[in-house]
């Protein structure tokens, strides 16, 4: 895993939650080869509204008949890590959209405690 401040570029991934690869969700699977391949970081973030390519309107209301609420991944790492990981995601992701972006890392550290 690489430790990350300064210039780099970030990639979101939207789908659904229900998606999956060989049975597991595909959040976790995407996350699970980010990690195998070393990159700086990963997060998943559960929308509880939105619509995609299909128009459909997900929602996590109580009413709501729609349990296939949006999901999206969040890897950031140097912009040469994320592109050689992009393969990947053209394997795994049948449905969805993928955004890349260029960003500034600024990596807080904890402090040190005064005796």
């Amino acid at each position: 895993m690489t430790r990350l401040t300064g210039s780099a570029l970030r990639v979101t991934i939207f789908v659904g939650e229900h998606d999956t690869w060989h049975h597991k969700p595909l959040y976790s699977e995407i996350v699970h080869r980010a990690h195998r391949a070393g990159l700086a970081g990963a997060s998943v973030f559960r929308g509880v509204e939105g619509f995609g390519a299909s128009s459909l309107i997900h929602t996590s209301r109580l009413l709501s008949l729609s349990e296939d609420l949006p999901v999206a991944i969040v890897i950031v790492d140097i912009e040469e890590r994320v592109r050689a990981f992009l393969p990947q995601l053209d394997e795994l992701v049948g449905e969805g959209l993928v955004i890349l972006d260029d960003c500034e890392v600024i990596r807080y550290v904890g402090k040190e405690k005064k005796a």
